[in-house]
């Protein structure tokens, strides 16, 4: 079954100030170096849907919906702040609306047997929003709306999520701190932004911290000591990714050393699991990080040849 690709044009419109990392060129150089690298070929693209609220209600708490709703400006008004380094212009819930409903659309694809992997090239990202809190560039929590709408939709019981940013999913974290039908495996620089808690209390989440200039070769051990037997012994019926790609040694960002083939390993290793764990539906993988735009496209081309198995 082939692979697909689903984003939207409304995820372009939310923009918050000048020279602002986030912005709508990352999702174009993902799409530029597709066609660049003839990848684009081999895959599906479908559109992403509107998240419904209910959808969202999952893994946030209606008084935080209804206070983005509520802070959002209206076509013509300025930015609205939500901390420091985020902020909502009039589309940009909207295109968190298309970045959740993203996910769950891969959920559905993937458990309903139509593709075996899907990367959601959406923005804005998600992995940093908790259940009642926007930040880090994040409103909805996509990988978490996705997760969820697994578990209580398609009734599945075991979900892993892997996030490789340079950051810490803490809003993931936060959202399934006390759910063990959800595996959660985050690597990150540390100590580095969002300056969460390097070690976990619960067995269900386990956390990679990395020191500044880890590398490929480094990453290949720490995951293959650390993450591979736990993730195949939990035996996920779906693997759901953060992807985020400012880990890559040209994001300043950062201060870890990957490059592109690095995620393609590790991408692989999914693949791998996926094939040897009786029941597993595939891959859902979502764009998080990643601000080079340059490295952020050649990284997500590595890292969807190899969901494509290409």
């Amino acid at each position: 079954m082939p692979t697909a690709i689903i984003s939207h044009v409304e995820c372009r419109q939310h923009s918050m100030h000048d020279h602002h990392p986030e912005d709508p060129r990352r999702t174009d150089a993902i799409s530029d170096q597709l066609i660049a690298s003839g990848l684009d070929l081999y895959l599906m693209y479908e559109d992403a849907p509107v998240v419904e609220r209910e959808q969202l209600l999952r893994v946030h708490d209606k008084a935080y919906l209804d206070s983005l709703e509520e802070m959002a400006p209206d076509e013509g008004q300025a930015l609205v702040e939500v901390d420091d380094d985020t902020a909502m212009n009039p589309y940009t819930l909207q295109a968190a609306r298309r970045a959740a409903g993203a996910a769950v659309h891969g959920v559905d694809l993937v458990v309903g047997g139509r593709m075996d992997a899907v990367f959601c090239n959406v923005r804005p990202p998600g992995h940093h929003a908790e259940r009642n809190k926007a930040m880090g560039f994040s409103f909805y929590n996509n990988v978490a709306v996705g997760a969820a709408h697994a578990i209580e939709a398609h009734g599945l019981e075991r979900v892993a999520i892997i996030d490789f940013d340079v950051h810490h999913g803490n809003g993931t974290e936060d959202i399934f701190h006390d759910e063990p039908r959800v595996l959660f495996c985050s690597l990150f620089q540390h100590p580095f932004y969002p300056h969460t808690d390097p070690h976990s209390d619960r067995d269900h989440i386990l956390k990679l911290p990395l020191g500044s200039g880890t590398d490929g070769a480094e990453l290949r051990l720490a995951v293959d000591c650390a993450w591979l037997p736990a993730i195949e012994r939990f035996k996920p019926q779906l693997i759901m990714v953060s992807a985020g790609f400012d880990a890559h040694r040209e994001d300043e960002m950062g201060h870890l050393r990957f490059v592109e083939r690095d995620y393609q390993w590790l991408t692989e290793q999914l693949t791998h699991i996926v094939d040897r764990v009786e029941g597993c539906h595939g891959i859902v993988s979502v764009l998080e990080g990643g601000y080079s735009p340059s490295a952020l496209g050649r990284s997500a081309v590595a890292h969807i040849r190899a969901l494509a198995r290409v």
